[in-house]
């Protein structure tokens, strides 16, 4: 008995140390700012990467005009393209696959209240035109929300940040429910038209405190090993899974030492971060760098 409670302890301390390391906080203040946005463009939601031309694509969410904006490495808005069959209800990311096409995520949610979600493919050839349509549509739904809006402490149907892999989009909550307890759940749905039912594929959490833990954007990296969620001040890694079970991994939140309304994230390589930041009360309004640790 004596022996059997010695392993029992010995296999506690190893699993501790597992968990330990696998939420330790990486602490790195290197956040610096790159360029300032047009001040056209106000609210920011989402950007995208192209290395080939140096350049990021953006867009902004509700109230604002269907179109994306191509910014140049100056800050500058290098083309405008709007967006002729889609309707900016609530655009609030936007991200691209392998090929080069973008899609917009038109699924911002705040009170749980749409069932009009949806996300819209832009073929790359259109990304040359002042004005270029959808290729095609995705409507979904989460099957289960069966009230619109929810009970306050069942507000888990805002996202603000997505990803293309591999021939599906990753969609990660924005949990608005009262009682905030750091909770957020991973969607997947298929990359093809028409109507499709999202599937909850994973569940993990932040911290309890919503302006420091709720999240607002998402990026995998080209090598697909990392992905990245951000929050006002902080960004949550994940690395070491398998497949697409992204929260299987190990988790480390990023300290970045600098809080203002941060709304957007991607890789600009396997272990660089660009991180975009709305402009409120003459803070933020730029575009950042961020190199991550190697381990």
């Amino acid at each position: 008995m004596v022996a059997k409670n010695k392993f029992m302890k010995k296999s506690f301390i190893v699993i501790s140390s597992i968990f330990l390391l696998a939420c330790q906080k990486q602490s790195d203040s290197d956040l610096r700012a790159l360029y300032s946005l047009p001040k056209k463009l106000k609210e920011v939601s989402g950007i995208t990467y192209f290395p080939e031309t140096n350049m990021i694509y953006t867009l902004e969410d509700s109230g604002n005009k269907n179109a994306i904006y191509a910014i140049d490495s100056k800050g500058k808005i290098a083309k405008a393209i709007t967006i002729s069959n889609a309707t900016n209800v609530d655009w609030e990311d936007i991200t691209k696959d392998k090929a080069g096409n973008i899609y917009i995520g038109d699924f911002g949610n705040n009170d749980n209240e749409r069932r009009d979600l949806c996300i819209y493919k832009v073929n790359k050839n259109q990304l040359d035109k002042n004005q270029a349509s959808a290729e095609y549509k995705i409507s979904f739904s989460y099957p289960e929300q069966t009230e619109f809006p929810p009970k306050k402490k069942e507000l888990f149907y805002d996202v603000e940040g997505f990803f293309e892999y591999q021939n599906y989009f990753y969609l990660f909550t924005k949990n608005r429910s009262k009682g905030f307890d750091g909770t957020a759940f991973i969607y997947k749905i298929k990359n093809a038209p028409g109507k499709q039912n999202a599937v909850r594929i994973g569940e993990f959490k932040t911290c309890n405190n919503y302006n420091h833990c709720v999240l607002t954007s998402a990026t995998i990296s080209p090598d697909g090993k990392k992905v990245a969620l951000l929050s006002h001040d902080k960004v949550l890694l994940f690395k070491g899974f398998k497949g697409d079970v992204f929260h299987k991994g190990t988790q480390t939140q990023i300290e970045l030492n600098h809080f203002s309304q941060k709304e957007a994230i991607v890789f600009k390589d396997n272990n660089t971060l660009l991180i975009a930041d709305e402009k409120t009360n003459k803070t933020g309004g730029n575009v950042y760098e961020f190199k991550l640790v190697k381990h």
